[in-house]
């Protein structure tokens, strides 16, 4: 019979809890966090004093996987082996628990359905042998109809994943006169569409043709194919919405220009605005309740990469709820970092954007805080005065998943 490992204690840390900075002890036993300055009773003492002890991050968006699975454009590695790669990087980034921003796409190649079905089967297999707990949102392009039947068995799978609702075939198509923050509703009769026999059109094609490992004449061709599809979308969305509300899956619409398009997810079960491209559209949200999502590399940078609204700004003004790590895992610490250091908010109060509010919207009730009776997620930080934060130590339900032993520990006295 397997035996219970036994309790552990962290002793002396600064912790982070949900109203305040403060000098404590955590106990860990049996996957759960059992006390807060309890007696050791015969338990492992891990010594925290210098360190900062937070709940350890809950990553509602992240792709960087991509860059295991194809580490140069169009140049593919075995897909267990990026996964399991994966996974030790978000242990050694504090992250518990993933989401993996699984584009489901009509493109060849990484974002195919094919890859999807390769990702979401392999996370089946290798989930004894991994560190953290990984899921997968379902960021499903809906012009591509065949991965369908993939939401539909990724929904029966052992780990409930999420939904992202993603239009980028019509942001493909928009007129280059309109900013992507602006753009109307993805359904408008009356959007506004590119000249796909321009030189413009195919150089910006080129990219993609280059990731998807096609010509890019054949790029060009296969999106004029997809945008024929347009009058069958609505009922698509239609389709994997009832998918995802039979399942109880957590859903999200991605990068929103209007609150039409808001209004029209949210009717659909979608909860969860996922960075919205203008501050209307995320007033909105927030008057209607929806959680908001926002990159850390945003707030890690000090502004987005896509010229869109900053999330420090959005934080400031009670528009963000949740920092994803997007496509750099260091930024769920990095970010709260920076925040920090311009003064955005305390730590105690910066700290639930990366654990307790992508719980809460990811319906995970039992993870993101350092209470009595959950679970034993945390994050051990090495953080001097003035420097860079790092991770020492992330335990996962209890489970030590990394520790990483600096140097000076081994140094001769």
């Amino acid at each position: 019979m397997q035996q219970n490992n036994p309790a552990v204690i962290i002793e002396g840390a600064t912790v982070v809890f949900g109203d305040r900075l403060e000098s404590a002890s955590v106990r860990i036993e049996d996957g759960r966090i059992t006390g807060i300055d309890g007696a050791r009773d015969g338990a492992d003492v891990i010594d925290g004093r210098g360190h900062l002890l937070g709940p350890a991050f809950v990553d509602i968006h992240g792709d960087a996987f991509e860059r295991q699975v194809m580490p140069r454009p169009g140049t593919m590695l075995p897909v267990a082996a990026a996964l399991l790669e994966t996974d030790r990087q978000l242990a050694a980034n504090g992250i518990a628990t993933a989401y993996h921003a699984l584009t489901l796409s009509w493109e060849p190649g990484l974002r195919s359905v094919e890859t999807g079905y390769a990702i979401v089967r392999a996370l089946d297999t290798l989930t004894p042998r991994l560190t953290v707990d990984n899921r997968v949102q379902l960021r499903w392009e809906t012009f591509c109809f065949e991965a369908i039947d993939l939401i539909r068995e990724a929904l029966a799978g052992p780990r409930l994943p999420s939904i992202a609702f993603n239009d980028h075939t019509s942001m493909v198509m928009l007129h280059p006169s309109i900013p992507l923050q602006e753009r109307p509703f993805d359904l408008d009769p009356a959007f506004p569409t590119v000249d796909l026999e321009t030189p413009s059109f195919t150089e910006k094609m080129a990219e993609r043709a280059k990731r998807a490992k096609i010509p890019v004449a054949d790029m060009v061709a296969l999106v004029r194919s997809m945008w024929e599809r347009r009058p069958e979308v609505p009922g698509a969305i239609e389709e994997v919405a009832a998918l995802g509300k039979a399942a109880g899956a957590p859903m999200l619409s991605h990068d929103d220009s209007q609150i039409e398009t808001r209004d029209f997810f949210r009717l659909r079960g979608a909860r969860i605005c996922e960075f919205p491209m203008n501050r209307r559209v995320a007033r909105a949200a927030r008057d209607a309740g929806d959680f908001i999502v926002f990159g850390a590399p945003n707030a890690t940078r000090g502004g987005s990469h896509l010229a869109s609204i900053g999330a420090a700004d959005m934080i400031r003004e009670g528009l963000c709820d949740i920092l994803a790590s997007d496509y750099y895992y260091p930024a769920m610490l990095l970010g709260l970092a920076r925040l920090k250091a311009d003064g955005v908010a305390p730590l105690h109060a910066l700290w639930p954007l990366v654990s307790g509010n992508p719980a809460q919207a990811s319906g995970l009730a039992d993870r993101g805080v350092i209470e009595i009776g959950k679970r034993a997620d945390l994050v051990l930080v090495d953080w001097p005065e003035g420097g860079a934060p790092a991770v020492r130590r992330t335990w996962v339900g209890g489970r030590e998943a990394y520790r990483a032993a600096p140097a000076g520990e081994f140094a001769m006295a």
